[in-house]
């Protein structure tokens, strides 16, 4: 793998213009593509784009380069499911979970006490479990994950051997948070879609793996969700750098 040349494919779409001009969030996306499966992953991420429950966008970009380092390969985080009948037992549990991973409980609650404010953001937020504020200076950009992939075949393999279904939305949800919990850095993630149609989210870190949680929000409701809490960050741009510039496969198994 390491010996082919690969590019980083990255969609984004919006509506009533680009983002940067106060466009709505539609849709992004990426993958990592060798130069022959190109015109695929462009194709894959155009559907996505022009099918998403957001609405139609107006603006959209898809540009692709190629990924002049080294492509790490991890290990998925385990996974859990956490089946819940309501959006407040699901944030119990969320809570919970963010505990267990080592987030303060004053910290969780001042973490959702800016939720709303942060709800339309197209990318994460950098929470400071030590000080309790957002860190990261990308305002109503956020920091977005970039550069990584997994491998359709080796997913599913993955998902068939957990009885999971082959949802394009369960393999990026991974992968993306595999790669922040990978970061010494990153003690807990907490995420749920604005797709007003997805209502599953979920925490994840190091020490719990991933757990899906089954109701996060109301039906219908826009509004989603990216916290990265973060402890001992001495080096803000090298993490953000990490995030968005590090090229990452997810591998299970054996497989090549």
């Amino acid at each position: 793998m390491q010996e082919e040349v690969f590019y980083s494919v990255r969609m984004r779409a919006s509506k009533n213009g680009p983002h940067e001009k106060g466009g709505k969030h539609i849709s992004g996306g990426e993958q990592l593509s060798t130069y022959a499966n190109l015109k695929h992953s462009v194709n894959t991420l155009l559907e996505k784009a022009i099918s998403h429950s957001r609405g139609n966008p107006d603006f959209m970009q898809i540009q692709f380069e190629m990924i002049d380092k080294p492509i790490k390969k991890i290990q998925p985080l385990p996974m859990g499911t956490h089946e819940v009948g309501s959006v407040e037992e699901g944030q119990s549990v969320a809570r919970s979970l963010l505990q267990k991973a080592g987030v303060p409980a004053e910290m969780i609650e001042k973490a959702y006490e800016q939720v709303t404010e942060y709800s339309d953001l197209r990318g994460a937020i950098l929470f400071d479990i030590r000080s309790g504020s957002r860190i990261d200076d990308r305002q109503q950009k956020g920091v977005r994950v970039s550069r990584m992939d997994w491998l359709t075949t080796n997913f599913e393999k993955w998902a068939d051997h957990y009885q999971m279904p082959r949802s394009p939305r369960v393999k990026e949800a991974l992968v993306l948070a595999t790669k922040v919990s990978t970061h010494p850095a990153t003690v807990a993630e907490l995420c749920w879609s604005d797709d007003p149609e997805y209502i599953t989210g979920y925490v994840a870190s190091k020490q719990l793996g991933y757990q899906r949680i089954t109701k996060l929000k109301e039906y219908g409701d826009e509004r989603g969700c990216r916290i990265f809490f973060v402890d001992g960050l001495s080096d803000r741009h090298s993490y953000i750098d990490y995030l968005e510039k590090q090229p990452l496969f997810v591998q299970w198994g054996e497989d090549e």
